[in-house]
Parts: structure tokens; sequence; C-alpha cells
């Protein structure tokens, strides 16, 4: 699993890609990956376990997918194609006490 951690405005978002092979999952709309996330308000120490958001993914032919985040009890998530080699930019948007914060990293995809 790929792991990285964004700070945003006192936000902590602590990103985790996998591949949905390695879950023992498929899914029937063919996505190959599953991007994670957990929201951590730094300023309380405390975990955000309600928001809504969306995550963003643009491969290196510059394709986008767009998926609102489902919510597993804190734990943010949704599917995601991962084809080509190469490096996906990674942006997720979500709404904390009505103020917007993007988080935003590169994947690289090996195949």
């Amino acid at each position: 699993a790929f792991k990285h951690e964004v700070v945003v405005d006192g936000v902590r978002a602590e990103f985790q890609v996998m591949s949905l092979a390695s879950m023992n999952q498929t899914d029937e709309s063919g996505a190959t990956h599953h991007v994670m996330a957990k929201f951590i308000d730094e300023n309380g120490n405390k975990q955000i376990n309600e928001t809504v958001g969306k995550i963003k993914i643009v491969s290196p032919t510059k394709k986008e997918q767009i998926k609102s985040l489902d919510n597993y009890n804190g734990i943010f998530a949704a599917n995601f194609m991962f084809m080509a080699k190469g490096k996906y930019g990674v942006l997720c948007l979500i709404q904390v006490d009505g103020q917007k914060k993007l988080f935003k990293f590169w994947y690289p995809h090996h195949g």
C-alpha cells in the first residue's frame, strides 16, 4: 500500500492507495484501486468522522475520474481505475465546518 500525508489549514489527511486485488476485492465497474483517507483536526487532535467530499484522479494521459467519498465510520474511500504506468495526480476536496479544504499529491503507479 502507498501512504501519504498532507496537512492543509490545520487538518491532516492520511491517504492510502492500494490495489483491490491486494484486498481480495473486485469492482463491477472495472476499478483497480481503492483510495482511502482519514482526516484529523490537528488543533483538537481528533478524527473528523463526518464530512462530504470528492476525489479527482488525473492520469498520466490527463484523463480524469471523479468520485464522491463514501464514509466507512470515519474512513473515507472511493475506487478508481489505474491503467497506464506513471504519476497520477490525486486531488481531494472536503468540507469541514463550512470551509473547503483541498489536499493534493502524486501517486506513482508502476502497473
